[in-house]
């Protein structure tokens, strides 16, 4: 097979996973660390240097394909980290030199927040990350699959703008200029995502964890664990289930302590995937919970050695499994194991 047929098979894989279909049931990647060149820091001012980055990597796993037989697809990865929505409205980074830039809060009151306006898209800060994909399309020739920027909830990036030492204050206090402010941050995504549809198509790897989808959006959803289960549903669920309707399903990451939401989350309609980043009891209970309505990745999938996991996972679930490996020879010897234990033909 050819590298395109390659990537064309795997690419119907997760469609058919995700969508519900009935093979294969288990999909999985394995990442090659050994392979890894270090990423340029994640500023703006590194425009140049974190191009040449994504377009290496993504040559090398074009080249991963003819040796390695997992379901990896080869993305150009527009890594971003929290900030970037946040830094849209104004507020100011925070850069450390050993981890990802984001966001300093930039109102502590309703009044503050009631003046902010919502960025026009094309003046924002965002502007540059349409420029950077169009340069490595041009370089490379034809437009690659892309990695999505890190997506938060339009909650979630209200608390990143409003200082949380008062933003569930005012929550409780205030709450039209908290839903205000998240209609604003809502109509940015919505314009952000209607912008990277229009020029590069709906196909594309998630933020986080590093799953394909064709329809649908994804984000990340963590405030939810500060709140209760009468809030989640007030002031969370109906901005959700807003954006999936808009765009045909959702994929979400929660890495909060936030089992008692996990009913709220059954409500939101096509939820296509959920990742929770949690301790294992929590993580064996969610695919139990959600092993028919989603499906699931998460951070841990099993004790003993990994071809067994399937095994263990719940009757009817849909489980994406993410592996490591050392060497080739070893990333090659897990596919083997793990395609007889996904149940799937070469």
């Amino acid at each position: 097979m050819t590298t395109e047929s390659l990537i064309a098979a795997r690419k119907a894989r997760w469609h058919d996973f995700v969508n519900g279909g009935a093979a294969p049931r288990h999909l999985f990647w394995i990442n090659c660390p050994f392979e890894d060149e270090p990423r340029p820091l994640l500023w703006r001012e590194n425009y140049q240097a974190r191009i040449d980055w994504m377009i290496r990597k993504y040559e090398q796993a074009l080249a991963r394909t003819a040796w390695l037989d997992d379901d990896s697809v080869p993305f150009l990865d527009m890594l971003t980290g929290t900030e970037i929505f946040a830094e849209a409205f104004g507020c100011s980074l925070h850069k450390p030199l050993n981890d990802m830039p984001s966001a300093r809060p930039l109102v502590t009151t309703a009044q503050e927040a009631d003046r902010l306006k919502t960025p026009e898209l094309s003046n924002s800060s965002l502007a540059y990350l349409f420029d950077m994909i169009d340069e490595m399309h041009k370089r490379l020739g034809h437009k690659a699959l892309l990695r999505m920027i890190d997506v938060q909830s339009p909650m979630d990036i209200s608390a990143l703008i409003w200082d949380k030492t008062e933003f569930y204050i005012a929550l409780m206090e205030t709450p039209e200029a908290v839903t205000t402010l998240a209609a604003k941050v809502h109509e940015l995504l919505v314009a952000f995502h209607d912008e990277w549809f229009r020029r590069y198509g709906s196909e594309r790897i998630a933020h986080y964890p590093l799953y394909l989808m064709r329809d649908g959006i994804t984000l990340s959803e963590d405030e939810v664990g500060c709140v209760s289960t009468d809030q989640f549903a007030e002031y969370f669920l109906p901005e959700l289930q807003t954006l999936s309707a808009r765009y045909g399903g959702l994929g979400m990451h929660c890495c909060a302590n936030a089992r008692h939401q996990w009913g709220g989350f059954k409500q939101i309609n096509n939820l296509k995937m959920l990742n929770i980043v949690h301790n294992r009891e929590m993580i064996t209970a969610a695919r139990s919970y959600f092993a028919v309505s989603s499906a699931q990745i998460h951070c841990w999938n099993g004790d003993g050695p990994s071809e067994t996991w399937p095994q263990h996972f719940p009757k009817n679930s849909r489980m994406v499994i993410e592996l490591t490996a050392n060497s080739r020879d070893e990333a090659v010897a897990l596919a083997d194991k793990m395609r007889e234990a996904c149940r799937r033909s070469l």
